[in-house]
C-alpha cells in the first residue's frame, strides 16, 4: 500500500524541469500508473493503463504515467503513449519509493495535499476498481470498467 511521500520529492517530467510533489499538485490531484519496463507484465497492463487513464483526461485530476527508467529508454518502451500523457521519468526509483511502493505496476491517487488518496500494486482488478472509482466520486467523474474485457488476468507485480 503506497504511504504520503515526503514534501520534497522530485519528479521529473520527460523533457522538462524536476518539479517537487508539492508543486505539481497545485491545481488538481494526481492520478498515476508505474512501471517497470523492464519486467514483462508491465508491457501487459499498458494497454489497461492507458485506457483507465483516458477516462480522467478531461477531469479535474492529472493523470500521469511514472516509467522506472532513464527519457530513451521510457520514449522507446511507451512508444506513441510518450507524447499522449505527460511521463514522468525514475532510473533511480526514487518517486516509487518515496510512495512506499512494493510492486509494479501500480495505480496511485494523490491528493492536492499530498497524501495518498488510494493505491493498488500489481494487477488486481479489484484494488485497481478501488483507485478508479474514488478518483471519480472525489471528481464527479464516470468510472471506467475495470476489469475491460481485454484486459489481462490478475498477476503480482515485480519487486521495486
Amino acid at each position: 500500500m503506497a504511504t504520503d511521500p515526503p514534501e520534497d520529492l522530485t519528479l521529473t517530467p520527460l523533457g522538462g524541469r524536476p518539479r517537487t510533489i508539492r508543486e505539481m499538485l497545485t491545481t488538481f490531484h494526481l492520478l498515476f500508473v508505474a512501471f517497470d519496463p523492464y519486467e514483462e507484465p508491465s508491457s501487459w497492463l499498458l494497454p489497461t493503463a492507458t485506457r483507465l487513464l483516458r477516462t480522467f483526461d478531461q477531469a479535474d485530476v492529472r493523470v500521469a504515467l511514472v516509467v522506472t527508467a532513464g527519457p530513451a529508454d521510457a520514449r522507446l518502451w511507451l512508444g506513441p503513449h510518450a507524447a499522449e500523457f505527460r511521463v514522468f521519468v525514475d532510473p533511480d526509483r526514487t518517486v516509487v519509493k518515496g510512495f512506499g511502493l512494493k510492486e509494479l505496476p501500480a495505480a496511485v491517487f494523490v491528493a492536492m495535499d499530498a497524501t495518498v488518496i488510494q493505491s493498488a500494486e500489481g494487477w488486481q482488478p479489484g484494488d485497481w476498481r478501488k483507485v478508479m472509482d474514488k478518483v471519480a466520486e472525489i471528481t464527479r467523474w464516470n468510472p471506467p470498467v475495470v476489469p475491460g474485457p481485454k484486459d489481462p488476468a490478475p498477476f503480482s507485480g515485480s519487486p521495486v
